[in-house]
């Protein structure tokens, strides 16, 4: 099949985040099974992304070339009636009128726009795919669906992944307790609350280090939060990082820990999964389907995130439960796997 992507998420990781992982990843794994993939972006750029995102989809125009149109998110919401013969497919990486629910401000009415176009999206679409029944439930309700879209998960790359893992191990001499969060620092993903929990847990696990991996629009105020809490080498930002330094993090970390209350997906949880660490999650959105066997805790609590972490910490044995367990649970997210579940939930549409 030839198929025509449309997205204006940035493509690279920094600006990116895991949309640009899940869509670049799936694009290589469907070209492994002999498909096309082309990519249409925007060629021209503004200082506020929306601006961005709408004149690129004012400027798309419907084409026969392809044997499927896909926009991701809102992306493609003017031409998604399609040309003849070339079904257009909504394939939602996540919900934006759910994640504007977090953010407040411009950002907040900047989303709600993208909101309005996104669910224009699913309406004209031929066929609505999601990354999760929770991403479809919430689209289904914020967006008036009549029918529940197909869920196709989210993927990786197992076998580039663990190549990766392998060339670029941890640090020799790395004997601090470490708890890794990677992700891009909006307010719905709560590393506030881990700032709390590792200020907490100073006392109980001396050798205590939080290394954060990430930037975005919260991280001034993150950082001065650790400031606030004398976290001083507790904890350390890392910002952007390449996929091998990235790869490098996970092998050098205890446990992973997630406070998003917020995820249609979470690409990280299987990076996690692939590297063999045990994970500390809230039991929020999309997590509990993603990763049930991790420890999960209530949302929105900096103790019962602690007491999570403090808990892996006491027992080598039920981190390497959960380990094993994740090692397993990934390979069904395989993306030659999930690329297969892609097509069949593509030719549908036809």
């Amino acid at each position: 099949m030839r198929f025509r992507f449309l997205t204006s998420t940035a493509r690279n990781i920094a600006r990116g985040s895991g949309t640009y992982v899940g869509i670049s990843v799936l694009a290589n794994a469907l070209r492994e099974l002999g498909h096309t993939v082309d990519f249409e972006s925007p060629t021209r750029h503004f200082p506020v992304f929306t601006v961005e995102r709408l004149w690129f989809n004012l400027e798309l125009r419907a084409s026969a070339e392809y044997d499927c149109t896909v926009g991701f998110d809102m992306d493609g919401y003017q031409v998604a009636r399609g040309a003849p013969g070339s079904p257009h497919v909504a394939s939602l990486k996540g919900v934006i009128a759910d994640e504007v629910r977090f953010e407040r401000g411009l950002t907040r009415l900047t989303m709600s726009v993208q909101a309005r176009c996104e669910r224009l999206h699913v309406h004209r679409a031929a066929r609505v795919l999601v990354t999760s029944r929770y991403s479809g439930e919430c689209a289904q309700r914020l967006y008036g669906l009549d029918q529940f879209p197909t869920v196709v998960p989210e993927l990786i790359d197992l076998t580039a992944w663990r190549r990766r893992l392998e060339a670029f191990p941890a640090p020799a001499h790395a004997e601090r307790f470490t708890v890794l969060y990677v992700g891009r620092f909006y307010r719905r993903k709560r590393v506030g609350l881990l700032l709390e929990a590792a200020a907490e847990l100073r006392g109980e696990i001396p050798n205590l280090e939080v290394r954060v991996v990430g930037n975005g629009p919260c991280g001034d105020a993150w950082r001065a939060q650790a400031g606030h809490l004398q976290l001083g080498d507790t904890v350390t930002w890392l910002g952007d990082v390449s996929r091998a330094d990235l790869a490098a993090e996970y092998n050098r970390a205890d446990v992973f820990c997630l406070p998003s209350v917020q995820e249609g997906f979470g690409i990280v949880l299987l990076e996690a999964m692939a590297a063999g660490k045990p994970i500390v999650a809230a039991r929020a959105a999309a997590i509990p389907e993603v990763a049930p066997h991790a420890t999960l805790v209530e949302p929105e609590s900096a103790a019962a995130l602690a007491a999570g972490i403090l808990a892996l910490y006491g027992s080598t044995e039920a981190r390497a439960a959960q380990a094993a367990e994740g090692l397993v649970r990934v390979a069904r997210f395989d993306a030659a796997l999930v690329a297969k579940l892609f097509v069949e939930a593509v030719r549908a549409a036809f």
